[in-house]
């Protein structure tokens, strides 16, 4: 079979992802669509978007998408695969609804998507399905027949998501003084999120003690290290801590922190640190001020040095991992039996999501599930 007709049944990549401002005008806007229903005050919106005026109100994450989606272009269209890739977020222009609006005028029936999200939890899956659901919804509302959305399976464990992660550990490495490299600490950092929302990420059977989200974090970093021992002969303790908590003080949420950890390391006489962001595929707002600014001060200030590696980004070897995310969920949906690439313990993710996985406080329809009217 010609490698074109290998995407069918899609006719269309969506690469789905958080948005972001783009300007200091955007700033509050942006935290208002972020936080809709949660009641916040503007005031208080203010206050937090102090992080995105200091780098000026934008949030690199829409770049970092452009770029990304340049990369997917050329992948595709360098293994020929006609498959035209749009982008749409769930927060800031260019909003999922147009995009998808635009996707349906184009005559996109069967569409794949893409989710900036490696891992499973409410935020960063099911949240991103009720977001399609809702704007299905919406194009229905409107006389626009609804396209089919099939969100990609989750891929983490790919090795074109990790092995852009385990150089940057490598070079991070390389880059501490020699007198301390040997005793450094790995720090694998993501976004923490309320235990509760942890508990029971994943499929229902999984739930309990940290669910799928911890469980494929530190499958994550166990990969990591060993790829790292394998190419120094160094085995480097670590651990899976967790940055840019933003719930109420009394709700616990995953710890620990990543800067409570640095002062626990100095403690302990630590000579090094890198702090590796696993949980982020690309170098967006969280990444620059809570790992950058933020923890890289509270290492300035405890005399401790560190480095911060490498999110994937746009590496062509992600851009390679996607195509192939692609293909076997197309050939999948043809009846083929296909080989799902993964790495660890874990095994390749599910394709569609189950009933009762990463189930919200106030359950929503979702696209792309088991239980959905869209899947």
């Amino acid at each position: 079979m010609p490698e074109q007709s290998a995407t069918s049944p899609y006719d269309a990549l969506l690469l789905l992802s958080f948005g972001g401002p783009e300007g200091p005008d955007d700033v509050v806007p942006f935290l208002e669509n972020v936080t809709r229903g949660r009641g916040i005050p503007r005031e208080r919106l203010k206050e937090v978007g102090q992080h995105y005026f200091l780098f000026g109100g934008v949030s690199p994450i829409n770049e970092q998408n452009r770029v990304l989606l340049d990369a997917l272009r050329k992948d595709f269209a360098g293994h020929g695969l006609d498959l035209p890739v749009y982008w749409g977020n769930r927060n800031w222009a260019p909003y999922l609804t147009d995009t998808l609006r635009e996707m349906a005028a184009d005559g996109r029936r069967r569409i794949a998507v893409l989710a900036t999200s490696a891992y499973a939890s409410y935020s960063g899956c099911r949240q991103y399905r009720e977001d399609l659901a809702a704007a299905l919804v919406t194009l229905a509302g409107e006389g626009i027949e609804p396209p089919r959305v099939d969100k990609l399976r989750h891929y983490f464990n790919h090795p074109g998501f990790l092995d852009p992660m385990i150089d940057g550990v490598l070079a991070s490495l390389a880059d501490l003084p020699e007198d301390v490299r040997e005793g450094a600490h790995l720090a694998f950092t993501t976004h923490s999120i309320p235990t509760a929302a942890a508990d029971t990420s994943g499929p229902a059977e999984g739930h309990g003690d940290g669910g799928a989200y911890v469980a494929q974090h530190l499958d994550v970093a166990r990969l990591v290290v060993a790829a790292v021992r394998e190419e120094t002969g160094i085995a480097y303790p670590w651990r899976l801590v967790y940055q840019s908590r933003s719930g109420a003080p009394h709700i616990p949420w995953l710890e620990p922190d990543i800067c409570d950890h640095l002062e626990t390391l100095s403690g302990e006489n630590v000579p090094a640190v890198v702090m590796a962001p696993i949980g982020f595929v690309s170098d967006h707002m969280e990444v620059l001020y809570d790992l950058d600014t933020e923890a890289t001060a509270k290492a300035a200030e405890l005399g401790l040095p560190v480095r911060r590696s490498a999110t994937v980004g746009a590496d062509p070897r992600f851009a390679a991992a996607v195509r192939d995310l692609v293909l076997e969920r197309a050939a999948a949906e043809r009846g083929r039996s296909v080989e799902r690439c993964a790495l660890g313990a874990l095994g390749p993710s599910h394709d569609l999501c189950p009933v009762g996985c990463c189930p919200a406080r106030a359950p929503k329809p979702a696209a792309a599930g088991a239980d959905s009217p869209y899947a």
